[in-house]
């Protein structure tokens, strides 16, 4: 990408608002059980789940990559997930990101996780070294000692989450928090 132009770029499925202003009740609620500025929360007009991250993107490779998105989800019928249960990574004896499981069609999306991973990578990006797993982040912690107290039981609504499309978005971090720009949809194919 010598001396080309670049975004940052990611790969992901929006929420519906239902599901974000859910996910925003259970920030709420654990933000009091936590002490002030220990977690950085996500702000639920923000969240989603991300599919891959790529990182710097050469605005002149944004073509291709759109259209290897319309072939790869052209592929797959609409599925359904379901908000599931609270958890962290790595552990909950080291917590560094808060996170909401999925549920349902978990298969179906990891197929189109992997298809995703690899249609990228012969486009160039490197593989990636983690396996996925589907989550929506609620927050990062920036000390994990500090969230002896946080009730990891907190119930969460298992609302539906479709999956109609996948999305190639452009994100401008600012002092303020991250600017999301939808630079491609993909929708996946009818039923």
């Amino acid at each position: 990408m010598n001396g080309q132009k670049t975004i940052r770029t990611f790969i992901a499925v929006h929420l519906p608002d239902t599901v974000k202003t859910e996910l925003g009740l259970v920030n709420d609620v654990l933000a009091g059980q936590v002490p002030a500025h220990s977690v950085r929360w996500v702000q639920p007009n923000l969240m989603h789940l991300t599919l891959r991250f790529l990182g710097e993107t050469a605005v002149a490779d944004l073509p291709i990559l759109a259209a290897n998105l319309d072939k790869l989800a052209a592929q797959y019928a609409p599925l359904t997930l379901q908000l599931d249960n609270l958890g962290c990574f790595p552990n909950r004896s080291r917590p560094r990101v808060i996170w909401v499981g999925l549920t349902g069609e978990t298969n179906a999306l990891l197929q189109l996780q992997g298809d995703v991973e690899t249609a990228v990578a012969a486009l160039g990006w490197p593989r990636e070294d983690k396996p996925f797993r589907a989550h929506l982040t609620l927050g990062r912690v920036k000390d994990g000692r500090l969230l002896k107290d946080v009730a990891w039981g907190t119930a969460v609504k298992k609302l539906a989450v479709p999956v109609t499309a996948v999305h190639l978005i452009e994100s401008q971090l600012r002092p303020s928090g991250p600017i999301y720009t939808i630079r491609h949809t993909s929708q996946l194919r009818k039923p």
